[in-house]
């Protein structure tokens, strides 16, 4: 990934003869930005970038056309008014305290300001204490940085100061309620990371202005502010595209394969730019659903619109996300309400999306130890939840000192029951129902036991003891079992080494279909239900075939 840090630039505020009334001061600038959701902005990428600029270099500020500069700002005596009844600066007059100048919006003159060329961030600034300054940056995006084409990516400006800072872009301070980060502030020497643009334009321009704060403001410190680094980032979008063939091997070992995969059946790719998709499902209102777990993301694929996020934060929120390599969901599925419900990777539990957006969790304990990482998910008709529970989505795995549970199971939640139904595997993961939904097939993650097992299912939602259904052992390549599909004639579509391999009823290997990228998982789409949407690393996919799927 690459990164770009802003020169050294100083920003700090100059404590007056009142600055032991500093807190009026704050609390009077708060007041000008009441809370709004006007303009929410939405969270910028995590992981390694594709490109960056370091904007702590005279290389790196002359790439973006900008030139930085500083001043200190002031607090100062203001007149203002007391609440009134109505809780708003309605009442008697009065005074307090403004921070000057203003210096946020993108017409704001700074050429009197001082130019920090070539930038020296690491110079501490400010009379130290309690002290605060402006920072300005008005940037460019390059055409290129290095071999990387910006045009269409995702830019990100990320400034790291020693103690807080809070960042306007284009005259804005978004300022969310509850929002910590982004913006506003972070915490102690955290980067704030801004979203500059979801679809970067080259040659387009961008105003910076980052307000600078010694701290903690309550304590003091003996110290002075300094710019620890700042760099302007740019991944690539995830983003929906016109669909375009794309090369694909269909190995045929058996006659049978050929009613299923058309001689002239080929794949089509359909979007692109994610970290690692899966989980997907089919909306009856004609889109696709899918998740990044590494991003934290669920996404919207409409044919023929922008790709959405359908949902941010999708598996979880916690402080120590950073540890986790995919904290978001990761199965999804459609209940016989039409309420998606959620395997969320980082949270630990099953949760069902209600039609006003509350969120119902399903399960997230069982006998009163929390869950591994909920896999993957499918209902039986008659509402019964089966879902797997393996390691995958804790940062250290089946080692993770997290883990509560002793085994890694397959669970069914019936009539607000929840019971373990499958404990003799080691990375339980995808599932799928037999067209009679006599018979559950369960893969397995495990590069030893490349195994789909199945399982004879009891009317009260229980299985029977397991066999092993079929066994790619042999197969050479590494991967062991994701995802698994069954048609309408009982094919199985599965997740295997070296593809998708399709598999008859009766147990046999009737082929494999490989394309550019490892398929994760699947989902039956279009309006007839024979298309076949395969969720692929980086990108999401689709085969038009002659049978049709069973989904939700």
């Amino acid at each position: 990934m690459h990164t770009r840090y802003c020169h050294n630039a100083p920003l700090f505020l100059t404590p007056t003869r009142r600055a032991p009334l500093w807190i009026g001061a704050l609390l009077s600038a708060l007041s000008l930005f009441p809370l709004s959701p006007s303009f929410s902005a939405p969270d910028p990428p995590s992981g390694t970038p594709d490109a960056f600029v370091d904007l702590a270099t005279p290389q790196g500020v002359s790439q973006v056309g900008g030139a930085w500069r500083y001043t200190d700002a002031q607090i100062i005596d203001v007149d203002f008014r007391a609440a009134g009844p109505d809780r708003k600066p309605s009442g008697a007059p009065n005074r307090t305290y403004d921070i000057s100048p203003h210096a946020g919006g993108v017409d704001f003159d700074d050429s009197a300001w001082q130019k920090l060329d070539p930038p020296n961030f690491e110079t501490r600034r400010g009379n130290g204490r309690l002290s605060f300054a402006w920072l300005r940056l008005k940037l460019t995006i390059p055409e290129k940085v290095g071999d990387f084409v910006t045009a269409g990516s995702t830019a990100v400006f990320e400034i790291t100061v020693d103690d807080y800072a809070e960042i306007w872009l284009d005259g804005k301070l978004p300022h969310d309620l509850g929002q910590s980060g982004g913006s506003v502030i972070a915490g102690f020497n955290v980067p704030n990371r801004v979203l500059v643009s979801p679809r970067a334009k080259a040659g387009g321009t961008h105003q910076l202005a980052v307000f600078a704060i010694n701290g903690p403001i309550s304590d003091p410190p003996p110290n002075y502010i300094w710019i620890r680094s700042a760099r302007l980032s740019f991944y690539r979008t995830p983003r929906a595209i016109t669909p375009r063939a794309v090369p694909v091997t269909v190995t045929r070992l058996d006659a049978a394969i050929d009613g299923i995969v058309p001689k002239d059946a080929g794949l089509e790719k359909v979007a692109e730019g994610f970290s690692f998709t899966e989980g997907p499902v089919w909306s009856k209102d004609g889109s696709l659903l899918f998740s990044d777990p590494n991003e934290n993301r669920i996404y919207r694929w409409t044919p023929g619109a922008p790709l959405a996020v359908f949902r941010d934060k999708s598996g979880y929120d916690g402080a120590d996300i950073a540890e986790y390599g995919q904290p978001g969901s990761n199965g999804l599925t459609f209940d016989k309400q039409g309420r998606l419900t959620i395997d969320e990777h980082g949270r630990r539990r099953v949760t069902r999306l209600e039609a006003d957006g509350r969120v119902t969790v399903l399960a997230d304990r069982f006998e009163g130890k929390r869950l591994n990482s909920p896999n993957d998910l499918v209902y039986r008709s008659d509402g019964a939840l089966y879902f797997t529970d393996p390691p995958f989505g804790l940062p250290k795995f089946h080692d993770d000192p997290r883990r509560e549970l002793s085994d890694f199971d397959v669970f069914v939640l019936r009539n607000g029951v929840l019971k373990k139904v499958v404990s003799d595997l080691r990375g339980p993961n995808g599932l799928a129902f037999t067209p009679d939904e006599k018979f559950l097939y369960v893969t397995n993650w495990d590069e030893t036991k490349k195994w789909i097992t199945r399982y004879p299912v009891s009317v009260d939602g229980t299985l029977g003891a397991g066999s092993v259904f079929f066994d790619m052992a042999a197969a050479p390549e590494a991967e062991a079992l994701d995802g698994i599909k069954v048609d309408k004639q009982g094919h199985l579509f599965v997740s295997g080494p070296g593809g998708l391999w399709v598999i008859g009823a009766d147990g046999k290997h009737l082929g494999t279909i490989k394309g550019p990228e490892a398929p994760a998982n699947f989902a039956w789409g279009d309006a007839d239900g024979r298309t076949l949407y395969m969720t692929a690393r980086t990108g999401v996919y689709r085969m038009r075939l002659s049978v049709t799927g069973i989904r939700p």
